[in-house]
């Protein structure tokens, strides 16, 4: 068996997100934005029952293209509400419609949301030691930082979780065969 983080031990779903999704580094400004916004619907719960409606949202959030999520209206909010593929928090549904606001903000205004990312980390994945922890100053500072630029939805714990998701921060256990990789 292939020594992994434990917390992806226990359910195949896990295990694959793990071995081939979490702490790869991401790039791409759309794709770093999705998953931004599927660790703020995970607050408060698992990340399994994220992943298990992650096709859901996809549908539901068109794709997460940020254009098109930011011209949702009150009908788009009921919509989601009732949709039972995704989880239906409408405090979690609007923010992320007003994400989508800000993230379209930050491009027409000539800022990349990928380099404002990868830039508080100074462009390179951090290599955590194994510790889990569940926010960081950095986390608290990049918090802050799309706090400023109008994110909701977006505190210390969720922020540091995406950093952990989308490769910024390396903090597979020792133990994992991913660590450092």
């Amino acid at each position: 068996m292939t020594a992994r983080c434990a917390w992806a031990n226990g359910d195949p779903l896990l295990a694959a997100y793990h071995d081939a999704e979490w702490g790869v580094p991401v790039r791409d400004s759309r794709e770093l934005w999705e998953t931004l916004m599927l660790e703020g619907f995970q607050a408060g719960l698992s990340w399994l029952v994220v992943l298990r409606r992650r096709d859901g949202f996809r549908r539901a959030f068109r794709d997460f293209d940020p254009e098109v999520v930011a011209r949702f209206g009150d009908a788009d909010i009921d919509r989601l509400m009732a949709d039972p593929g995704i989880i239906r928090a409408r405090a979690k549904i609007v923010a992320t419609i007003g994400n989508a606001r800000a993230f379209l903000s930050m491009r027409d205004a000539g800022e990349d949301f990928s380099d404002f990312a990868w830039s508080m980390v100074g462009g390179a994945p951090i290599l955590g030691n194994g510790h889990v922890q569940a926010s960081t100053p950095l986390s608290l500072a990049m918090s802050k930082a799309l706090k400023q630029r109008g994110f909701k939805f977006v505190g210390p714990v969720i922020v540091h979780a995406w950093m952990q998701a989308v490769g910024m921060v390396d903090d597979h256990a020792p133990e994992c065969f991913r660590h450092r990789r």
